[in-house]
């Protein structure tokens, strides 16, 4: 591994230079004296040299989350002293609102369990809280990571919860609003093109003719849908593992301690949807609700990919294709190419969609391995999650925002194609039969006719009748 991949904590040289000696139950090590991290900490970053990936700010502050309001918790119930709690909990702060972020260190690619940083936080908020109380960094006897931070907790029930807390905030919070906004463009695209008439297409087929703003109300309802899928998966990801410890027993914690712990998560993050899980030993031994989620992201990804998709080969030409739909132009298409325009905003959403259906297959992967009483892939699971909703939300924007608010409709482009569809010849089946019918298609094909012009030269119906059963707009609801 090269510097450049490594961490501070990777870094430090054997020397001891900058460095402070800290111990945990296997010995000393040597830290960074700038680090707020300590010796479990600095020998998992030793031991895991794997990738750049870290955990999201957004799941560091929900591990702050937990360890305040475990604190406060602690302390309500005479198992912690007034001074520890509040120093405790005034660290915790700062790793909430991110102000020591930087001293999460580790790599994604770790032990199962997220041990490792659920270690980073108790030590880094011990070694802050130690601080503040006028102490040293490393020096324990004011503030112990395991003894205090750590206090009612395991890595098994705090890891699990911090994943449903961070996923429930994220997408409450973000992912949802996000694809709200994007409905509501696509929405106004539907009304704005609902008298735009156009061709269908079936198996990349010319099929009956339809209007533009009923092709984008069907892209609208896939987002709806989507948005109610996601809401719908929030409930499995309001059950807290939070008093199970090791293995779901809730050893060395009070009865009452997670009752009182999730109370104060709710007050936090001003909402009444965290409970503790009905079932510790599901919430530790399995990660279904994460599977459960994933699958939805994955819904919602498809649904985007089909929409972009849908979106690039209506706008394909300009001359010489579809051409049916003109994209706000972005960027240069073409280092080549002078004047060439491509629909980058929906192949990176494609892009996007691809990958958050690769993070869903780490997931189910990862969701397999829940030996007996604990899921070992915790920290992947936690990553490909938080990653693909952070991916989805910051897409949705962008797709809203760069393409489907400019999209225009080329409105003679359609009508022309609509008209020219053989599959008008549909709504002749009923009145001349439907092999009279092909074969005025068939004809029109041939001599590179519309239906309607061959039907009037033959005479297959009386003008008037024809006039109204060949209605390109009557074509477009139900009727005979």
């Amino acid at each position: 591994m090269t510097s450049l991949n490594k961490t501070p904590a990777q870094e430090l040289n054997n020397t001891g230079a900058g460095a402070r000696i800290e111990r945990d139950s296997m010995g000393e090590m040597q830290v960074p004296s700038s680090a707020l991290w300590g010796a479990q900490t600095q020998r998992a970053a030793l031991n895991f040299p794997i990738s750049k990936l870290r955990f999201s700010k957004v799941f560091v502050a929900m591990l702050g989350t937990i360890k305040l309001c475990a604190a406060k918790a602690n302390q309500s119930l005479n198992l912690l002293d007034g001074e520890r709690a509040d120093a405790i909990c005034a660290a915790a702060e700062q790793v909430v609102d991110g102000t020591l972020y930087s001293h999460f260190v580790l790599d994604i690619f770790q032990t199962g369990s997220g041990t490792s940083t659920n270690m980073n936080a108790n030590e880094v908020i011990a070694n802050r809280a130690a601080e503040i109380l006028g102490g040293a960094r490393g020096e324990k006897s004011r503030i112990h990571p395991n003894d205090h931070v750590n206090m009612s907790q395991s890595s098994n029930d705090v890891i699990p919860s911090a994943i449903h807390l961070a996923a429930h905030h994220s997408i409450t919070n973000s992912l949802i609003p996000a694809l709200e906004k994007l409905h509501g463009a696509l929405e106004k695209k539907a009304e704005e093109f609902s008298s735009v008439l156009k061709v269908g297409r079936t198996h990349l087929q010319d099929a009956t003719p339809m209007t533009l703003g009923q092709e984008f109300s069907g892209y609208t309802a896939q987002i709806e849908y989507g948005i109610q899928r996601l809401n719908r998966s929030l409930d499995s990801l309001s059950d807290l593992a939070l008093g199970g410890t090791a293995v779901g027993t809730g050893l060395n914690t009070h009865p009452e301690f997670a009752a009182r712990a999730i109370a104060l998560i709710n007050q936090r993050l001003k909402t009444k949807s965290f409970r503790e899980a009905r079932n510790h030993f599901e919430a530790q031994g399995a990660r279904d609700a994460a599977v459960e989620v994933s699958g939805q992201l994955r819904c919602v990804a498809i649904s985007l990919m089909k929409i972009a998709n849908d979106l690039r080969w209506l706008s394909s030409g300009p001359r010489c294709a579809i051409g049916e739909i003109d994209l706000p132009a972005t960027q240069p298409g073409s280092s080549i190419m002078p004047a060439k325009v491509n629909p980058v905003i929906c192949e990176s959403v494609m892009m996007v969609a691809a990958h958050v259906v690769g993070n869903d297959a780490a997931v189910a992967c990862a969701g397999q391995h829940g030996n007996f009483e604990l899921n070992v892939m915790l920290p992947v699971i936690a990553h490909n999650l938080l990653e693909s909703i952070e991916l989805l939300t910051s897409t949705a924007h962008n797709f809203t925002d760069r393409c489907v608010s400019g999209i225009e409709a080329n409105i003679p482009r359609c009508l022309d194609f609509a008209e020219k569809s053989l599959a008008t010849c549909t709504s002749l089946a009923p009145k001349v039969g439907y092999d009279v019918a092909a074969k005025i298609a068939k004809q029109a094909l041939k001599e590179d006719k519309t239906v309607r012009q061959v039907a009037t030269e033959i005479k297959a119906l009386p003008q008037d009748e024809l006039d109204r059963v060949l209605d390109l707009m009557s074509m477009t609801k139900p009727g005979l």
